[in-house]
């Protein structure tokens, strides 16, 4: 009884303080702080994963019991991968109405792209361009989550990165820290919508504080050597746009940054994010990276780690136990304060009042909404499309694609065109194995053409999953025969080749960019036998194609396109939808070109001849990449022309507008992501060659002409400069529109005091 009094005291107070406003929300949370014990305030900062069956018998072993007594005594803030509604009421019961206060549970999940219903991986629908696409994805991901119990997600993920061999670049947004921070913003939207309260958002979580992705040698895990103003000129803008975009949460990182793990670094969580940025969730660590501190060298045991990470600023310790189990005792000894541990209770119990768990702890548990929600073909629509948008055409040799509709012979070669798992992708939430729409069945929809399928070799042998390696095929060529018999007898070859979908992914890092086993071999031998080829590339990371760039006419870029991949890459190949993805990562020539990225600096000595030995420069490859980041081709063509801007000179109060013509001169209706670049000639600190600062997508039908214009001012020019703050520096400008950041027509201007 005296439970339920309780409950129905705080659920009063909550509704006054919803009229009232935050103040209020910030008296509700004081009030609660006021009756906590010390070790119920280290209890919420604890978060564990899904220990045993909620549903099932009481746990048995003693790990699992030691948990639950913790969970029944108010010693658990939040708990990872219990998904469902079942299983999120039974757990969420145990901590309402079993424990002293009645505290709600936050309910987190790695809702990366999509939950049942997937998405593209991240890296790909960033290559849409299409930031409302975009922010519908992440609200479908929501609303399935939602609907099974969850109200928390592990994403985005905001790192940017410059290193394909670096596996989780699948599940960011590219290289650039321009359209990063745009994607951040509308990714955080899709998620958390305008009402964190409302029963289909969840909690956003932007990771990993900081760096993450300039992992040295792109080796999951390893360190991050990065200066300070590539710190925050590079790495640092999708994380304050994430900020300023309201998420709810971060999440740190595994690596170091200036030697101090970013789980110990106050630098980072109290002086930046927290201190300057002004951050008002809270941080949650990676899986066990507090305890991490401990083979990084910079813990000397559990207790000291837990000591370092509380006095920096991370919040929720993720799975390593210390913060339950030691943080009591570090407060008796003086080595952490409770001010400390109160800022950290008061943020986490702020995201439980936003999302309305204190009004209504069941309010993410309705069964009839999870049966009609999760995997609706609302959803599964909607992830078609942002599939379709996603694909990028790289090559396109005497316009062999779109295909013809009747009266072809095609074959479809590849294991890959066959599987309808591998296209999930890797953090693929609660999505169903082999549930994706395989490239066999979309081309197999269309009834106009004869299709011959064969595998032609194995890629891969057996079951995939998250916590094993992927079994390549290096020996095995006994299926060559019947692809090349296929191959023959056809019109067309579409190949599909590519990664399987884990090998990209978290712990995923590569050495070697090449199509993985026989796959290239086999491409070689199809070529001798039939030239008319459309390499479909399927995969989670930018791919060493030098040899299909210069011999394959037709190249589409699919990425792990999610549930309905078959279908989006169908239509795009027959032309029922005109591709319009443009990259978001540099394609290197080879694996030795990487890091690679678009908006370098230059050097004393830029290349200018290959022949040239005093120059930076290769001696045996090309310094360009074969594709360029913004890349990507249409079935249509684009001219630019006539530009121009308003002004040659501007103060930091003007601005100026700087105007192109698109011009539709191809047979097809089409899309062009038409995008700005602008470069510092000179600085305080050495200046990019290009950066993007805008970009537009325009839709034009044959013959068609578009003025588009793009306004330059102050804040376009800003960057982290020698005196430490983000500011313009008076001098000239280069500003560039274009396709691609290979663009070279330009306008100078002139920024002055």
């Amino acid at each position: 009884m005296k439970k339920y009094i309780y409950t129905i005291l705080a659920l009063l107070f909550i509704v006054s303080c919803r009229e009232s406003g935050d103040s209020e929300k910030e008296k509700f949370i004081e009030n609660l702080i006021s009756q906590m014990t010390l070790a119920e305030k280290a209890g919420q900062m604890n978060q564990y994963n899904g220990f045993w069956d909620a549903t099932g018998p009481l746990p048995e072993g003693e790990w699992q019991k030691n948990r639950y007594r913790h969970l029944k005594n108010g010693l658990v803030g939040s708990m990872l991968n219990v998904t469902g509604v079942d299983k999120v009421r039974a757990l969420q019961k145990i901590a309402v109405e079993e424990t002293r206060l009645g505290i709600p549970l936050i309910f987190a999940f790695d809702v990366i792209h999509g939950y049942q219903t997937i998405s593209p991986i991240p890296l790909a629908e960033s290559a849409s361009w299409d930031l409302e696409a975009i922010e519908k994805s992440a609200r479908v991901a929501a609303t399935e989550a939602s609907a099974a119990g969850l109200n928390w997600t592990f994403a985005p993920m905001v790192d940017i990165s410059r290193d394909a061999r670096w596996g989780r670049v699948m599940e960011g947004a590219g290289e650039d820290p321009f359209l990063g921070s745009l994607i951040a913003k509308a990714r955080i939207k899709g998620f958390q919508g305008d009402d964190l309260s409302a029963v289909n958002t969840i909690a956003a979580c932007a990771k990993h504080f900081a760096s993450y992705g300039f992992a040295e040698a792109g080796r999951d895990y390893n360190t991050a050597d990065t200066n300070e103003y590539t710190l925050f000129n590079t790495i640092m803008p999708p994380f304050k746009a994430s900020v300023d975009a309201g998420v709810s949460t971060f999440m740190n990182s595994f690596n170091t940054v200036d030697e101090i793990p970013a789980t110990g670094s106050s630098f980072l969580q109290r002086d930046i994010l927290k201190g300057e940025w002004g951050f008002n969730g809270f941080v949650v660590s990676d899986w066990g990276s507090i305890g991490e501190m401990i083979p990084h060298g910079y813990a000397k045991n559990g207790a000291h780690a837990a000591e370092i990470a509380a006095n920096a600023g991370s919040d929720m310790d993720m799975e390593s136990s210390l913060y339950v189990n030691k943080l009591n005792e570090l407060v008796k000894n003086g080595k952490v304060e409770i001010s400390v541990i109160d800022d950290a209770v008061k943020r986490i119990l702020g995201v439980k009042y936003d999302l309305g768990l204190f009004e209504d702890p069941y309010k993410y548990c309705n069964e009839e909404r999870e049966r009609t929600v999760v995997g609706s073909k609302e959803n599964q629509d909607a992830v078609l499309d942002i599939a379709k948008k996603s694909i990028v055409l790289l090559k396109n040799q005497n316009q062999l694609l779109p295909l013809k509709k009747k009266n072809q012979t095609i074959a479809l070669i590849g294991q890959l065109a066959n599987d309808k798992n591998s296209s999930i992708g890797n953090w693929r939430g609660r999505g169903i194995s082999n549930s994706a729409v395989s490239v066999l069945e979309g081309l197999n929809s269309y009834k106009g053409n004869k299709l011959i399928y064969s595998k032609g070799v194995d890629v891969y042998y057996g079951d995939t999953n998250f916590f094993t390696r992927v079994d390549i095929n290096y020996n095995d060529r006994s299926e060559f025969n019947r692809a090349k018999s296929a191959a023959k007898s056809s019109d067309v070859v579409v190949m599909v080749l590519g990664e399987e979908g884990y090998q990209t992914g978290e712990g995923r890092s590569r050495t070697n960019l090449l199509l993985p086993g026989l796959q290239q071999e086999l491409l070689e031998e199809i070529y001798k036998i039939n030239k008319n080829i459309v390499l479909v590339l399927v995969n989670g990371r930018p791919l060493n194609i030098s040899w299909a760039d210069e011999n394959i006419p037709a190249i589409v870029e699919a990425w792990h396109l999610g549930s309905q991949a078959g279908n989006a890459i169908a239509q795009v190949l027959y032309g029922d939808y005109n591709p319009s993805g443009k990259l978001t990562m540099t394609f290197p020539r080879n694996v030795g070109q990487v890091p690679i990225y678009y908006n370098y600096k230059n050097t004393g000595r830029p290349s200018k001849s290959q022949k040239a030995v005093t120059t930076s420069a290769y001696s045996d490859v090309e310094n360009s990449p074969i594709y360029p980041f913004g890349y990507g081709l249409s079935y249509t063509s684009f001219v630019y022309s006539d530009l121009t801007i308003s002004s040659e000179t501007i103060n930091s109060k003007e601005s100026i507008i700087a105007s192109i013509t698109l011009t539709n001169s191809g047979e097809y209706k089409g899309k062009e992501v038409v995008q700005l670049y602008i470069r510092d000639l000179f600085g305080s600190l050495s200046r990019p060659l290009k950066e993007l600062k805008g970009f537009e997508m325009v839709e034009l039908e044959p013959g068609e002409s578009k003025k588009v214009s793009f306004t330059i001012d102050n804040s376009l020019l800003k960057y982290y400069t020698v005196n430490k703050r983000w500011e313009s520096e008076p001098g000239d400008f280069y500003v560039y529109i274009g396709g691609d950041s290979d663009v070279e027509m330009f306008k100078k201007f002139e920024l002055i005091d």
